[in-house]
């Protein structure tokens, strides 16, 4: 049996748009594809400061570069002064054994700069030890610094070799007295810089140590030397400095093994190569020397910026 579904005309117009409203086709969604991954932007490399590196380079090549030329031109009609190609052959034979020994008196350059540098410690390290502990004090009390700021005054501008016979006749011994020497020349850069260091601390910050009711020990340890190593690494480069340029003299006074004492010993022998040699050995170690101490300095200075 069939039946008939009978639909009025307005739904017989309307029926048309229903239909295919619901004959919309759904179409498959495709698949997404993969995308490679965008790889990241390499940073840009800063370009090479080419201009910059000349500038460190070039000076001081050029700096040695004349003075070996005007050495050269100095010596060109011989003389007693040797030429640097002279000086340079001494200086290849010299250093391919620096340290030999053939008794007490006669050994190898290298013996010799250890000698002076084991001086150069041993003076340069007591000063510390009585110097940095000295200038805490001066800096942080106001009577101590009344008290030693006149001897400072006095004693700090007297030759560093005036203090040898001292140290002489205080220890009957040349090496002790080399020693006693370096210790007092080399005391006064660590006392004075030290002192000055402690006295520029911020006032607040001893204001906040004495609200906290701090000891002056944690006083000394938590706020002083933090602020004040910039300071005292200063007075400590100066000091090394000077206590290298006296061990040369005060060795050429007392003798024994040191460099002071080979320069004055070659003298002797009017070996004049050996001596240049000893100049620009000694203007090395001095400057090794200074360099390692502001690398030191650099890495413990705050920059406020």
């Amino acid at each position: 049996m069939v039946s008939a579904v009978f639909h009025s005309p307005r739904e017989a117009a309307a029926a048309p748009t229903a239909s295919a409203a619901s004959a919309t086709v759904v179409r498959p969604a495709m698949p997404a594809t993969e995308t490679s991954p965008v790889p990241a932007a390499k940073p840009a490399r800063d370009p090479i400061d080419w201009k910059g590196i000349a500038l460190r380079v070039l000076p001081p090549i050029i700096s040695i570069a004349l003075l070996i030329g005007l050495w050269g031109l100095a010596t060109q009609k011989g003389g007693s002064f040797p030429t640097p190609a002279a000086t340079f052959d001494a200086a290849v034979k010299l250093f391919s054994d620096p340290f030999y020994r053939n008794g007490p008196n006669d050994q190898g350059i290298g013996w010799n700069i250890l000698n002076s540098l084991g001086r150069v410690g041993m003076g340069f390290g007591l000063a510390a030890l009585v110097g940095i502990p000295l200038g805490f004090i001066i800096g942080r009390f106001e009577f101590a610094n009344r008290m030693v700021s006149p001897l400072i005054a006095l004693l700090k501008p007297v030759s560093p070799l005036a203090w040898l016979p001292i140290g002489l006749l205080a220890f009957k011994s040349a090496n002790p007295a080399a020693i006693w020497t370096i210790f007092i020349c080399s005391i006064w850069p660590m006392v004075v810089n030290t002192a000055v260091g402690v006295q520029r601390v911020p006032q607040d910050y001893l204001n906040v140590a004495r609200v906290l009711k701090l000891s002056e020990w944690k006083v000394i340890t938590r706020i002083l030397l933090p602020a004040v190593l910039p300071y005292v690494l200063t007075g400590v480069r100066l000091s090394v400095g000077t206590a290298w340029l006296v061990i040369v003299a005060a060795e050429m006074l007392t003798g024994g093994v040191g460099i002071g004492f080979w320069v004055w010993d070659e003298w002797n022998n009017l070996n004049v190569a050996h001596i240049l040699i000893a100049i620009f050995v000694i203007g090395t170690v001095g400057l090794l020397l200074e360099w390692l101490l502001i690398s030191l300095a650099k890495q413990v200075t705050f920059d406020g910026d």
